[in-house]
C-alpha cells in the first residue's frame, strides 16, 4: 500500500472550504429574520370575551386569530372542524347570532358583544338537537367529518325555511361539502325536521 501525502495547498483549500460552509447556516437565518421581520407585522394580542354556547369566555388573541382557530387551539372545542381553512368546504359552520357563517374566515377580534353556536352547544345537556337526531336516523353521515358543519347549515337551512323541495334543500346546503357522499341522508335529515 502506498501512503497518500496531502500537501499544504489542499489542506488550505479544504480548510477554507468548511469554514465557509459553516457559515452558511448563520447568515441564511439572520437574512430571514431580517425580510420575516420586514413583510410580517409584529404579533398584537389583545384580552377579548366571547360568549360561545350561552358561556363567557375570556381569552387573548391574536388580532389575525380566526373564530376557527381560537375555538379549536385555545378554548378546546374541538366539535368544528377545520376542513380546508378557506371557506370551501363548510366544515367549519357555526352560528353567530342564529346567522350561520364559516369560522375559518371570522376574525375572533369582531365576536365581543356577539353569541356564538358551535356544535356542541346545539344539545340541551343529553337531550340532542332534533337534526342531531335525525342525522342519527336518516344515516346522514359516514366518516362523521363533515358532520358538525352539515349539521349547523341544516339548523339554519331549516330555519331560514329553504325547506320547500330536494331542490331548494341542496341549494342551501351547496356550501357544505361531504367526501363520502352522504348528501341522501342530509336531505332526508333535513325533511324530517322541516316537517
Amino acid at each position: 500500500m502506498e501512503k497518500q501525502s496531502f500537501s499544504r495547498r489542499f489542506f488550505l483549500k479544504s480548510v477554507s472550504v468548511v469554514g465557509a460552509v459553516s457559515l452558511i447556516p448563520s447568515k441564511v437565518k439572520a437574512l430571514y429574520e431580517e425580510v420575516k421581520n420586514y413583510f410580517v407585522p409584529p404579533k398584537e394580542v389583545i384580552p377579548l370575551t366571547i360568549n360561545i354556547n350561552k358561556k363567557p369566555y375570556t381569552i387573548s388573541a391574536d388580532t389575525r386569530a380566526t373564530l376557527l382557530d381560537v375555538l379549536r387551539e385555545q378554548l378546546h372545542l374541538t366539535g368544528t372542524k377545520k376542513g380546508c381553512d378557506h371557506g370551501q368546504c363548510g366544515a367549519c359552520t357555526v352560528h353567530i347570532d342564529g346567522e350561520r357563517v364559516l369560522s375559518c374566515l371570522t376574525l375572533a377580534a369582531m365576536l365581543p358583544g356577539k353569541n356564538v353556536t358551535t356544535i356542541e352547544g346545539l344539545a340541551d345537556g343529553d337531550t340532542l338537537h332534533p337534526m342531531q337526531q335525525a342525522f342519527i336516523e336518516c344515516d346522514g353521515f359516514q366518516c362523521g367529518y363533515c358532520t358538525p358543519g352539515q349539521i349547523m347549515s341544516a339548523v339554519a337551512c331549516v330555519k331560514e325555511g329553504h325547506t320547500k323541495s330536494v331542490a331548494e334543500i341542496k341549494e342551501f346546503m351547496s356550501g357544505n361539502l361531504c367526501r363520502c357522499g352522504a348528501y341522501n341522508g342530509i336531505v332526508e335529515s333535513i325533511q324530517k325536521v322541516a316537517i
